[in-house]
């Protein structure tokens, strides 16, 4: 048997999308900026695919652009809005996805912003007295805070902070790339300006994703030539990428509840072999916790031994392939910016499980039995 748990990294493509997506391969191969049939077939196809996106999101087509990826769309809410609406001052965490924090910390360098962090608790949940007191005390910022951790699983009150954020009319953007596709995002109850989807989170293709940026926002271009996306990002568009990407936003939220109540189990089950298969096991952030965390994602912290430098190695050798995460900068577990920022034991093995709708029990079953031998607690 083999199993994949690093589903927060990419997960695998639909076969549905993949059909989807192949006719836009073989036959409908033309520019979508052309005036000829060609042409305007497939740009009703990308104009099909803005509008579902659109509906899913409660949001207008004119506001969902294509990009190549959550990256991009959230170096452009940034870089963007930052350097379009002359603001000088943006706060972040020191939890968020290198996207957002060496954006952030690059406009920093530049001379362009002050930067400053939200102070939070040692399972990662953010202090929002303390946003509430940077914005009271800087006007006129930009706000990044994700929705969803893709290491430790925290999910963030997204709905609260913009609440705050709207109080002080401040710019929030929030990387919702690890939710996008398991969560409903409704931009109308939602007092966010820009959010972000990546579709290879959510059984999509890679290469492509979508920036929502609420309506009469300004935010220049990041990539200039011609006037595609509405002057918003040149280029050709990725045609059979838009069209993947927007069914597999569909399929996932057609399936949402199912999905959600799937993977849950299976995390639940991670939960109850790991504590009962190996010794001083315990969980990194809120990820154990149902109503604080990702149901898609597992960060565990595992005792110290000689094991620990080469978790992954002995795991993927063993067929079980995972991420980690640790606060030390050295082997498999190198270089956790989220765990150290956490303050977590550097001399703990730390291994991130993420699920999708296609594991099963038997591979959770597995993934446990191979971890578990290594440290000597189960004999196979």
């Amino acid at each position: 048997m083999a199993a994949y748990f690093d589903n927060a990294a990419t997960t695998p493509l639909d076969p549905e999308v993949l059909e989807t997506m192949l006719p836009f391969m073989r036959e409908h191969f033309g520019n979508p900026s052309s005036i000829h049939g060609h042409g305007r077939k497939v740009r009703a196809a990308i104009e099909n695919a803005r509008k579902t996106i659109a509906h899913l999101l409660n949001a207008s087509p004119a506001e969902i652009s294509f990009t190549s990826g959550g990256t991009e769309a959230d170096n452009y809410a940034a870089f963007g809005s930052i350097r379009t609406l002359g603001l000088r001052h943006a706060i972040t965490s020191p939890l968020e996805h290198h996207a957002v924090l060496h954006t952030l910390q690059a406009l920093e360098k530049s001379g362009d912003i002050k930067l400053s962090y939200v102070r939070h608790d040692a399972q990662g949940r953010l202090d929002l007295a303390h946003l509430e007191e940077l914005l009271a005390a800087n006007s006129r910022s930009f706000v990044s805070l994700m929705h969803g951790n893709n290491e430790i699983g925290n999910l963030n009150d997204i709905q609260t902070i913009g609440d705050i954020c709207a109080r002080h009319e401040a710019i929030f953007h929030t990387d919702t790339v690890q939710t996008m596709g398991h969560y409903r995002h409704d931009v109308q109850q939602l007092k966010a300006h820009f959010l972000v989807g990546s579709a290879h989170k959510f059984h999509g293709p890679k290469g492509v994703g979508f920036l929502y940026r609420r309506s009469g926002v300004q935010a220049d271009s990041l990539i200039h030539g011609g006037s595609q996306e509405r002057n918003v990002r040149a280029g050709t568009e990725n045609v059979y990428g838009i069209v993947g990407l927007a069914k597999a936003l569909e399929i996932a939220s057609s399936h949402m509840a199912e999905h959600h109540r799937h993977i849950q189990g299976l995390k639940d089950r991670f939960i109850a072999r790991l504590t009962s298969e190996i010794e001083d096991v315990a969980f990194n952030g809120c990820s154990a916790l149902a109503d604080e965390s990702l149901y898609t994602v597992l960060n565990v912290s595992l005792p110290a031994s000689e094991m620990t430098e080469m978790l992954l190695f002995n795991l993927d050798i063993n067929h079980v392939s995972v991420s980690g995460g640790s606060a030390c900068t050295s082997g498999a577990n190198a270089g956790s910016h989220v765990l150290t920022a956490l303050g977590c034991d550097p001399n703990r093995g730390a291994i991130r499980f993420s699920m999708s709708k296609y594991n099963t029990e038997a591979e959770v079953d597995f993934a446990v039995e191979q971890l578990a031998k290594m440290y000597r607690k189960v004999s196979v």
